[in-house]
């Protein structure tokens, strides 16, 4: 036991006694920071995942959005397309030039009739009397009535001269 204490006693134990304590101390701190830097590589890495996730998502969302816009886009190029057609066709329809010189002849006929000497001016009166008997029939209760009912005439003033010719014979 002498021994042992006599090696106590010598400084070399006490000075590596002393640097085992402080490689002990350094070690441990080492290994805990090691743990906690473990930790937060873990902690981390779910965090990146889960940003990732997040991500994908919102791309997905993104491109399905795009994608019904890309849809959307394309479906009313194609109505535009059909309506231009439509339109060409129906310029174009059998009867619309005639109808378009029937309304070129009528006002050159109206004109013709204004500036004849008697009967004219009371038959442009008469007829600008039919056109706005014809224009209030389009418009309120009377476009109504005429929707509803359509065996209703176009004109009333008309119909009561046709009831009075009727009554009359």
């Amino acid at each position: 036991m002498e021994t042992f204490l006599e090696i106590l006693k010598s400084q070399f134990v006490w000075g590596l006694a002393l640097g085992l304590l402080i490689a002990g101390f350094i070690w441990k701190n080492a290994f805990a920071t090691k743990l906690r830097l473990a930790r937060d590589v873990r902690r981390l890495e779910n965090e990146l995942r889960e940003l990732q996730g997040h991500l994908n998502t919102q791309l997905k969302i993104n491109a399905q959005g795009n994608q019904k816009v890309e849809q959307e886009t394309q479906t009313l190029r194609e109505q535009n397309e059909n309506l231009r057609i439509t339109v060409a066709t129906l310029q174009n329809k059998p009867g619309r030039a005639e109808i378009r010189q029937l309304h070129i002849m009528e006002s050159a006929v109206r004109q013709m009739r204004e500036q004849a000497p008697g009967f004219a001016p009371a038959w442009e009166k008469a007829l600008r009397d039919a056109e706005t008997d014809f224009e209030a029939a389009e418009g309120g209760l009377r476009k109504l009535v005429r929707r509803v009912m359509p065996g209703i005439g176009l004109q009333p003033s008309a119909n009561i001269g046709t009831t009075e010719k009727t009554e009359e014979d």
